[in-house]
């Protein structure tokens, strides 16, 4: 079952959470600027935390050795630059390269910081209801298969305490055959149970009368006087920050030397301070609603 996170963010309405993580994702891929990569990670680290609190320090840790792995690797395949910081067998090690690596690197990181707050915020439910009406099956099988995964690990979890338990599994000292037979009685029960969760799926569907007629929809969901306001600011800043991009302010040239736009460019200010405060807002509203939250407290 997917883990629900609860902020001021996540009870907008589902188009609203979809168009802004579109904004967020694909702006991150393409704007392939070190000042732009580097608001998009700062401020998709600081959301994802907001959102998870301490379970977000694990990804964290495994995004940054992502970052370090791909920013080292970089230059061993890429020897394009002018300046060469040391040779390892025979190949220039460059600072452009270091630089370019780092960049993909960080936007590696923000890209999937964004999608795991997506995964946080974007329910199932949601999923359904802004793609139902539209392609019902294949929302129906993203749906199934997005809540495939985190299943198959919970339920392997539990498998494997099982077993412990009983002790069948879990032993420190066991040899390597002995952990390779057990994992392979683990995965053919989890595969079992995939499978009969599978048929009693189809057989719930079938009996409720799935595909046999017109389907009707419930949706607890109201496009109110906020979600039209903040709708309109995302449209506003995206414009701006993709009109300012087309004017060149995430220009950045890696080779043979390292230059980029800066902060003197009036396109590169808008573009900057645009792109920050739109993802920035998911946070403001978050820290909006615990002050405010705090203040009423204090007066009870």
């Amino acid at each position: 079952m997917q883990e629900i996170y609860k902020d001021e963010f996540s009870t907008f309405h589902p188009i609203v959470n979809m168009v802004f993580f579109l904004g967020a994702i694909i702006l991150g891929m393409f704007l392939i600027h070190p000042v732009f990569v580097a608001i998009s990670l700062i401020t998709g680290i600081i959301y994802l935390i907001t959102l998870k609190k301490t379970k977000a320090l694990k990804e964290l840790m495994y995004m940054l050795f992502l970052f370090v792995l791909i920013s080292v690797i970089n230059p061993f395949f890429n020897r394009m630059g002018a300046n060469v910081l040391f040779r390892l067998f025979g190949r220039p090690y460059t600072l452009e390269a270091l630089i370019y690596g780092m960049t993909l690197g960080g936007m590696a990181v923000a890209i999937l910081c964004w999608f795991a707050c997506y995964n946080a915020i974007m329910t199932s439910d949601k999923f359904i209801y802004i793609f139902g009406k539209i392609i019902p099956a294949i929302s129906l099988i993203l749906t199934m298969i997005l809540r495939l995964i985190p299943n198959l690990t919970k339920k392997t979890k539990q498998i494997a305490s099982a077993r412990a338990s009983i002790g069948m599994a879990g032993s420190v000292s066991e040899s390597r055959k002995e952990k390779i037979r057990n994992g392979t009685v683990v995965l053919s029960t989890l595969t079992s149970w995939a499978l009969e969760g599978g048929i009693i799926t189809a057989d719930s569907m079938r009996s409720r009368g799935y595909g046999t007629g017109k389907r009707t929809t419930f949706a607890k969901y109201r496009f109110d006087a906020r979600n039209v306001i903040i709708s309109c600011l995302f449209v506003i800043l995206l414009a701006a920050v993709i009109f300012c991009a087309a004017k060149g302010c995430a220009k950045a040239e890696f080779v043979p030397y390292f230059t980029m736009t800066w902060f003197g460019e009036i396109y590169m200010l808008i573009g900057f301070i645009t792109y920050t405060v739109f993802l920035c807002i998911p946070t403001l509203l978050f820290f909006k609603e615990t002050i405010k939250w705090r203040i009423l407290r204090s007066k009870i």
